[in-house]
């Protein structure tokens, strides 16, 4: 991967992440609180900016009531 596929896919899981957490009605800083994370980080996820952990992908797809795939919708 380069790190233009790199980018992106972090564009991506923010987006889901993004999408996701509005569908379930919680604020960045709502999410972050049932985390564990501060609200600056999951912004920092949601826009591609953050490459969060394997863990820390399972809290917040966990948080959201769904399953870490859900996260990659849309990669290849």
């Amino acid at each position: 991967m380069t790190n233009d596929d790199d980018s992106q896919l972090l564009k991506l899981i923010g987006g889901n992440i993004r999408r996701l957490r509005k569908r379930a009605g919680l604020s960045q800083e709502q999410l972050g609180l049932i985390s564990g994370l501060d609200r600056t980080y999951i912004g920092g996820v949601e826009r591609g900016e953050r490459n969060p952990t394997v863990l820390t992908l399972f809290h917040i797809a966990k948080n959201l009531d769904t399953s870490w795939e859900c996260l990659f919708e849309g990669s290849q």
